[in-house]
């Protein structure tokens, strides 16, 4: 069905199409005969996983940034996803970079994006996880508790959020709206995501390097004990950084008692792109992004040693590509610009040839 309707968003603005799509999909979710045949249509077998202190129905969830503001999750949930990242969410709404921000690279089967985290901010977020959890479906995972009496219902979604920084907020002043972000997702989400490595925020990564992330991660280990509730919390790292890079960020994730890493974000990198828009600005990711993906989950898994779980995003288009994932060493995959050109049913095809 998706292969019909393809051409037809391919001819509007992306997004405008991710839009639509979106709404669709969000207009699906609330009614309870659309939900049933969206289950029916993308059922796929249960793979159940546990990592870093939850229970996953699937290993396949939806990359941060596909819904910004939570405002389609019972839908999404629908689609057969083991987790949605909501976000990335930043405390105050802002209306990110301008338009056009977003690129469909068709020959290379690639997206270019420099959005700038445009969101309607962390109070909007929560009232739309409020609200999706009241009606059903997605309920706070609560974990594996030790006795393996606290098992989430099979048909629970594990739900993230994704934390970013304001664009107008100083890189030395960053750590508060990380925290304010934490202080307001911990009760409603089942995992927080602290983002430090998109390329659309200027400034941003520099809170990849080891000094800056070790003081930002301190402080957010240090609140989090002071919560009621203390969730998982992961790191996204970029894929465009060198091995001593990477190994300073893994050190100071490590040492500050984070408990997975989420590798990768989009990349600056451009080469080998045949499409006339490869030259626009932003972070790129879809097919290209694979190689680079896989080396940095190559290394991580190989300098964790185990210690950590590792969620893959990144250049997954097809089932092939989340099985060498898994099969190199990931708890979990992400999926979004794999979505733009596979359609919906690539969740559903990834778990039937798991």
């Amino acid at each position: 069905m998706y292969r019909f309707f393809r051409p037809l968003l391919f001819r509007l603005d992306p997004e405008t199409a991710h839009r639509l799509t979106l709404s669709l999909v969000r207009l699906a979710g609330l009614f309870s005969p659309s939900r049933w045949l969206l289950r029916a249509l993308f059922a796929a077998p249960e793979k159940p996983v546990e990592a870093f202190g939850l229970r996953f129905r699937n290993p396949v969830g939806l990359a941060a940034g596909y819904d910004k503001d939570g405002v389609a999750m019972r839908g999404l949930a629908a689609l057969g996803f083991g987790h949605l990242e909501i976000g990335t969410v930043t405390p105050r709404p802002q209306a990110g970079n301008p338009r056009p921000r977003l690129f469909r690279l068709v020959e290379d089967g690639a997206v270019i994006n420099r959005m700038g985290f445009p969101g309607r901010g962390a109070e909007y977020v929560a009232v739309s996880l409020r609200a999706a959890q009241r009606r059903g479906n997605l309920r706070l995972n609560r974990g594996i508790a030790s006795s393996g009496t606290e098992r989430p219902p099979r048909n629970d979604t594990v739900v993230g959020v994704n934390l970013g920084k304001n664009k107008d907020t100083p890189l030395e002043a960053a750590a508060e709206d990380y925290l304010s972000l934490m202080r307001v997702f911990s009760p409603l989400a089942d995992y927080l995501a602290v983002n430090v490595s998109s390329p659309n925020t200027v400034g941003l990564r520099r809170l990849q390097g080891r000094e800056m992330l070790e003081g930002l991660l301190d402080q957010m280990a240090a609140a989090r004990h002071s919560l009621p509730i203390a969730r998982p919390i992961l790191v996204k790292l970029a894929p465009d950084l060198t091995d001593q890079e990477l190994g300073d960020a893994l050190g100071a994730i490590q040492d500050k008692g984070m408990d997975g890493v989420i590798v990768t974000n989009t990349t600056l990198g451009r080469e080998g792109l045949r499409s006339a828009q490869r030259d626009e600005s932003g972070g790129l990711s879809g097919a290209p992004l694979r190689v680079r993906s896989e080396a940095a989950l190559g290394q991580v898994v190989k300098r964790l040693g185990g210690r950590l779980p590792v969620v893959s995003v990144g250049g997954i288009m097809s089932p092939e590509d989340a099985k060498r994932r898994l099969d190199m060493g990931a708890a979990l995959v992400q999926v979004y610009t794999g979505l733009v050109y596979a359609g919906p049913g690539l969740v559903r095809d990834i778990l039937q040839k798991l």
